[in-house]
């Protein structure tokens, strides 16, 4: 009986692995033809003589309406934004949840849960006045209009307050008796203590940062400032005439832009999985 469950339980997996390569697999095998075969044929099965032509242009050859932004100033720019998206909020979140915890101050509580409310208001309900803001403060075009809007997270707030409930109170009773101020516990007891939590909040803001499409395209009439997701919406949108979109290289920027992220994950999945589970406790 055990071994039959073994069984489906790896079934369940290898199909859930299936369906989810799969996709990856054609997309990168698609890029390595050229575009006038993708449009004839579609989706290819089998691999192309263009990947290394495909990739070098999509990486050094600078295109757009100004020729000059290539690649890696589209990948510059979503990494900046990934980075500056998971920092931000992790550092916005882990004060606000700290001063939720341990600072008595009135409704503390409240606070916590309008914070927590904002989960109903997305990005898209909010985007027109977040948008009238940073324009009336002159940030279009810039990588703090990118960034700075958007660092504030309810999310990370909920899971650093969760995780700081957590910490055992005869910690706060041994730094007052040392004579640890709130900044030095802070940094010196609860960071320490926050890393794998951090990390977990790390992966999730930086993918979503990373995948950010809407905000940027909002934000950014400078194609110097056009992220790796918004370079590939561009290259889609060359059909006119009898100009074929060059597909091969949409798909090669979209494999690009898988890598960062899923290199994230690998490296800090460990920590990943601990954080969450530690922020149960």
């Amino acid at each position: 009986m055990n071994n039959k469950l073994h069984l489906s339980d790896h079934l369940v997996l290898l199909a859930g692995v299936f369906f989810m390569v799969t996709p990856v697999l054609l997309t990168f095998i698609t890029s390595t033809h050229d575009a006038i075969t993708i449009y004839r044929e579609g989706v290819q099965f089998l691999p192309g003589d263009q990947f290394l032509q495909n990739y070098e242009t999509v990486l050094f050859r600078a295109g757009g309406f100004t020729k000059e932004v290539d690649g890696f100033v589209m990948l510059k720019n979503s990494l900046i934004l990934g980075l500056g998206f998971a920092i931000g909020k992790i550092v916005i979140s882990m004060l606000a949840a700290y001063a939720i915890v341990y600072f008595r101050f009135p409704f503390a509580s409240l606070c916590f849960w309008v914070i927590f409310s904002t989960l109903l208001l997305p990005l898209e309900v909010r985007i027109l006045p977040s948008y009238e803001i940073v324009q009336s403060l002159g940030m279009v075009n810039t990588y703090s209009g990118l960034i700075v809007p958007l660092i504030a997270s309810a999310t990370g707030t909920f899971f650093f307050r969760q995780f700081f409930l957590s910490v055992p109170d005869e910690l706060l009773e041994a730094a007052r008796i040392d004579g640890a101020g709130p900044w030095k516990f802070f940094k010196d007891i609860l960071v320490p203590l926050s890393k794998t939590m951090i990390a977990a909040i790390f992966i999730i803001m930086f993918v979503y940062g990373w995948n950010q499409y809407l905000w940027p395209t909002l934000m950014t009439t400078d194609e110097s400032l056009f992220t790796l997701v918004r370079g590939i919406k561009q290259i889609m949108q060359v059909w006119v005439g009898s100009q074929i979109p060059a597909f091969n290289e949409a798909m090669a920027l979209a494999i690009l832009a898988m890598l960062p992220p899923v290199i994230v994950v690998i490296v800090f999945q460990s920590w990943f999985v601990k954080g969450l589970v530690e922020s149960d406790k």
